[in-house]
């Protein structure tokens, strides 16, 4: 039976990106992950591996303290799902040069992933930096 990408990426983010089970990374990616993460200053793409993304999600933790995420939508289109969020965390951790301030912080993003054989394959996110910036130069 056939899972739609929409449900996979939905487990995802419930399971691997809210911080709940990071190490479950490998029943929704791919062993090799494109991710072109898009700023206004430019492009960058790394590969990721199911491991280091569950890393990825620790240091969130780390930085951000068991985080909410709560996903605010979510379109599916063939092999490509839109997914928009909020994760509200406490700054317990330091953040680009920013030591801990206790204060809540609010991440705004989203990102489009593509996939095949039921695998996270690629995927292409925008996060609301300045928006962070600008949160945590006011908590300092």
């Amino acid at each position: 039976m056939t899972t739609l990408p929409s449900e996979i990426v939905r487990h995802f983010f419930e399971k691997v990106r809210s911080g709940l089970a990071p190490d479950t990374a490998n029943l929704y990616m791919a062993e090799q992950v494109l991710a072109h993460q898009i700023t206004a200053e430019n492009e960058t793409t790394v590969r990721r591996t199911p491991a280091n993304y569950a890393d990825h999600v620790r240091e969130m933790i780390a930085a951000y303290g068991d985080f909410h995420l709560e996903v605010q939508e979510l379109i599916a289109q063939d092999d490509r799902v839109y997914v928009r969020w909020k994760q509200t965390g406490t700054h317990i951790g330091e953040v680009d040069g920013f030591p801990p301030t206790g204060r809540t912080i609010i991440e705004i993003a989203s990102a489009v992933y593509r996939l095949e054989n039921e695998r996270i394959v690629e995927y292409w996110i925008q996060i609301d930096r300045e928006g962070i910036r600008l949160q945590l130069q006011r908590n300092a």
